[in-house]
């Protein structure tokens, strides 16, 4: 039987694979066959993820880089092309959260937000994308939320700043995905709900979540480890390969109400 998610001798780059879900997918590419490349700030944890991916059967390659540094995107780009000769899949993974009242949110939170979480991935894509450009083929699976398409309720936390970076990955994958559609590159994008990270565990854990999931997500619950694995992998994988501009909301329903 056909594998239609088989990453064998593909490369792989996850941004933000230090921890949480840039860990997550790198280890599921490198199952379904993929070398991996891996960039975060934090070269400590990066070292011993990839201690764990090599254990997987696949090369890996760890560099330093902290997506808020144009000059840094742009050297880890190039060492992870002279390293590998080529970038086939890209997961633009890096985050942060944030929660602030728009009355409260400070110019400097407003602007770390909205570099981190849209700024670098725009960056990031740019520059991986002029790689994909000379091979005629690439996969970029940016990292939405469902903050893409909705905020939270009245009386739960707010997110202005966090949507608005959303909502623009939500249309950076559209406007990418149009202008690459005809050079052999797909860009598409998750929306996950929440899942346990170092980006979600202070919300997750203070007993506040459940009430709300209970209410406005038709699972009632947030989501679980390896849950967002399937929709990586089918953008990452040729299952997709008609697809592009798309958002694919892993949210246990909560966008649909």
């Amino acid at each position: 039987m056909k594998n239609y998610f088989d990453l064998s001798g593909k490369v792989a780059l996850v941004t933000g694979a230090s921890s949480g879900l840039g860990v997550q997918f790198a280890k599921a590419l490198a199952e379904q066959g993929a070398d991996i490349a891996i960039c975060a700030r934090r070269v400590e944890k990066l070292e011993a993820v990839k201690s764990e991916i090599e254990a997987l059967g696949v090369k890996c390659f760890a560099h330093k880089c902290d997506v808020l540094n144009v000059d840094e995107i742009r050297e880890m780009v190039k060492a992870v092309e002279d390293h590998y000769g080529k970038i086939d899949i890209l997961v633009n993974n890096a985050g942060v959260g944030d929660a602030t009242g728009a009355a409260d949110l400070s110019d400097e939170t407003w602007r770390s937000v909205l570099g981190t979480n849209l700024d670098a991935v725009f960056y990031v894509a740019r520059e991986v994308g002029k790689v994909m450009l000379k091979n005629g083929y690439g996969k970029i699976i940016n990292i939405g939320s469902l903050h893409s398409e909705v905020v939270m309720p009245l009386n739960t936390w707010p997110v202005p700043a966090y949507a608005a970076a959303k909502g623009g990955v939500k249309m950076l994958t559209k406007a990418l995905a149009v202008e690459w559609a005809r050079k052999g590159i797909t860009v598409n994008a998750i929306g996950p709900a929440y899942f346990g990270s170092e980006m979600t565990n202070d919300i997750l854990s203070t007993g506040g979540f459940d009430p709300v999931a209970q209410a406005y997500c038709p699972m009632g619950r947030a989501g679980k480890e390896g849950e967002l694995n399937g929709a990586m992998l089918y953008f990452a994988s040729d299952a997709s390969s008609y697809t592009t501009g798309q958002i694919l909301f892993v949210d246990g329903g909560w966008t649909a109400m």
